[in-house]
């Protein structure tokens, strides 16, 4: 059920920051770092951020009913709103 890496460019560290907030917010356990497992809401997926702009999530496991394109339009969704554009 593992959906392929998202890549996500230009994450600074305050659009990172805000988007850990965002996904704690919505019920997913963040871990403090740049790198580690998000769970919660019925998923489960690692990150990883480089420290300057490049963010990679790859969901290991989401419900059945939740299709990969769609948890990656929700991720997207977060940046989306972090980077304010």
């Amino acid at each position: 059920m593992s959906c392929k890496p998202i890549t996500f460019r230009n994450v600074s560290p305050d659009t990172f920051k805000c988007m850990k907030k965002k996904l704690q917010d919505y019920g997913i356990h963040v871990p403090p770092g740049n790198k580690g497992e998000l769970s919660g809401a019925g998923i489960m997926a690692n990150f990883e951020w480089d420290e300057e702009s490049a963010l990679t999530i790859t969901i290991k496991e989401r419900p059945f009913f939740v299709s990969c394109e769609i948890a990656a339009s929700k991720l997207k969704q977060f940046v989306v709103e972090c980077n304010g554009s």
